[in-house]
């Protein structure tokens, strides 16, 4: 018999997790590796934007690291079972990327609008919802145990979207828009 994807076993809205315990669909929990998965395919769509293949291989990565990331948010807390970990050194990396990418970038003295070029546009979608992620994280990790690099994993991420999405600007000839408050 063929594998199917569907289950059945979540048509009374709950779900489980890797260790067996059932949770509502509406569990913060669910919702948090649910907005990870959801960043996961904003990458996704980033990546099929990226013209450079060095890119395109760091955002091939990070998908991965997102993967084992919600694969951490999806076990259950305090059972004894291997699960992937995310590790400083990823971290590090995109520290790194992100150093090599300011060098080429002009110097941000201002707040920049969104927008320019889909693939600009895309990255900062991507970027906020890596924010949104991450303040689920926090919010978990204030009701349960969660390993605190998740945290610091999400908050560097949505940075290096961040300077990616000027990248992809700088690469494409796109002018950055500059925020320009209303006066009176």
């Amino acid at each position: 018999m063929a594998f199917r994807i569907y289950t059945k076993t979540g048509d009374a809205g709950e779900t489980s997790l890797f260790g067996g315990k059932r949770l509502p669909k509406s569990d913060l929990r669910i919702e948090t590796y649910g907005t990870v998965d959801e960043l996961n395919s904003h990458i996704g769509l980033v990546r099929d934007y990226a013209e450079g293949e060095h890119v395109r291989a760091q955002l091939k990565a990070i998908q991965d690291r997102l993967f084992t990331l919600g694969a951490n948010l999806a076990s259950e807390p305090g059972k004894d079972m291997a699960v992937p970990d995310i590790r400083e050194e990823d971290i590090l990396l995109l520290e790194r990327e992100m150093d090599r990418m300011d060098e080429a970038l002009p110097e941000l003295k201002n707040f920049i609008l969104p927008g320019g070029h889909p693939a600009v546009s895309t990255c900062h979608i991507a970027r906020c919802v890596c924010r949104r992620a991450e303040r689920l994280v926090a919010a978990l990790s204030q009701r349960e145990e969660v390993a605190p690099v998740l945290l610091k994993y999400l908050n560097r991420l949505s940075d290096y979207l961040f300077v990616l999405s000027r990248e992809l600007a700088r690469e494409r000839g796109v002018e950055e828009v500059v925020w320009a408050p209303r006066k009176g």
